[in-house]
């Protein structure tokens, strides 16, 4: 946050109720909505809490049995990392048993991919495009901001409790509820969404760095179209859609 942020943090006013009613729902939704980077969580908490969420998921879920699923992503990871800047032996990335469509990063440097991804990519060029944006997802800090827009939303959920409760509001269960909706789907899921376009970007980058082909992330993402197909609406999913992915991946590759 800059300077004047703070400083209008600092400021105090007498607000009625009505108007602090207003107040707490916008002044979430400018937080939320009008920060590209919300820093609330510390860069320790996240590793620390990536490092124990990664130490969950190799306990409940085996690394696969596959030396070749391994060695091919140890391989392409490498070459992305060293592309990145990166020193590759500070990462681990690792192969899952399951059949799950499904790759993820966590703080701390650790990148998961499961079995089930090797059945939609074809070659390492289209596994690269998945590795890339999850490096991209670590490098840009998005985990962090992710929690930290989480936090700014619970910020404003509360505050917006606490008018309701202090009041006769008719309807304040409906109206807390409703908010709580509008913020999980207006902003910050689109803010996730934000989040994915930069990390393909940020992927597609370091893809060409690394001698492999960009362009191979929109094959990637048509055979991804068609794997998890009957997926819900756009408008509230987590990640961009396929065919919405695919036009942005090919806007940006003429700029790699």
């Amino acid at each position: 946050m800059n300077e004047q942020g703070k400083a209008s943090g600092m400021c105090r006013c007498h607000i009625d109720r009505r108007a602090m009613l207003k107040l707490s729902g916008a002044s979430s939704l400018s937080l939320l909505a009008g920060c590209d980077d919300i820093d609330l969580v510390s860069d320790a908490t996240v590793e620390a809490m990536g490092l124990q969420a990664w130490a969950e998921i190799r306990t409940a879920t085996p690394a696969s049995p596959d030396p070749a699923l391994q060695r091919i992503l140890a391989e392409v990871a490498e070459r992305l990392l060293i592309a990145a800047g990166e020193a590759s032996s500070n990462w681990e990335v690792l192969v899952f048993r399951g059949s799950e469509i499904n790759a993820f990063a966590l703080p701390g440097r650790k990148i998961g991919i499961y079995e089930g991804m090797f059945g939609v990519v074809q070659n390492r060029d289209q596994l690269a495009a998945i590795v890339g944006h999850e490096i991209g997802h670590l490098q840009a800090e998005h985990s962090q901001e992710r929690m930290s827009a989480q936090v700014a939303q619970n910020w404003g959920l509360r505050a917006l409790s606490w008018v309701l409760r202090a009041g006769e509001v008719e309807y304040a269960a409906e109206i807390a509820a409703a908010l709580g909706v509008g913020l999980e789907y207006g902003l910050v899921l689109p803010y996730s969404r934000r989040q994915e376009l930069e990390a393909d970007r940020l992927g597609l980058i370091t893809m060409a760095g690394a001698g492999f082909q960009p362009a191979e992330a929109v094959s990637l993402w048509q055979r991804m179209e068609a794997a998890t197909a009957g997926r819900g609406p756009e408008f509230l999913a987590t990640h961009p859609a396929p065919q919405s992915r695919i036009a942005a991946i090919k806007a940006m590759l003429p700029k790699i």
